[in-house]
């Protein structure tokens, strides 16, 4: 199966971007999505955005639109997530993760539906 390795985080100042990187191991054409979760402290495990590599669909949660952007890279096997204008809130793990569920695309947010995870990068911004 699918392995997942996330990259980019790292600690930033409020106001400042980073783009978090999930390259796979193989091709994922054959998962029917693939998202960006994060878990911070004491919190469930959020999701943030998704793909859906077949379609070249995207999608955003609706409260971080305009300051994340996800795309994915089909040559490099790779998913990308653009996070600007950082906020002390937006301090988590944040995981990439994959889903054969053909019906993925109906919960993208749902942490359930998806059946590999990558092992998370830190992202920690300071007011």
């Amino acid at each position: 199966q699918v392995q997942l390795v996330e990259s980019g985080g790292g600690s930033v100042q409020a106001g400042g971007t980073l783009r978090l990187a999930c390259a796979a191991s193989r091709s994922v054409a054959s998962s029917s999505c693939l998202g960006w979760f994060r878990q911070a402290p004491g919190k469930e495990r959020e999701g943030v955005a998704a793909v859906w590599p077949r379609g070249g669909v995207e999608y955003v949660q609706p409260d971080l639109l305009g300051r994340f952007i996800v795309s994915h890279d089909t040559a490099k096997n790779t998913m990308y997530l653009q996070m600007g204008n950082l906020k002390s809130e937006d301090t988590a793990v944040y995981y990439c993760a994959a889903s054969t569920d053909e019906y993925c695309y109906v919960t993208p947010r749902t942490p359930a539906v998806y059946n590999v995870w990558g092992q998370g990068t830190q992202v920690t911004v300071s007011s």
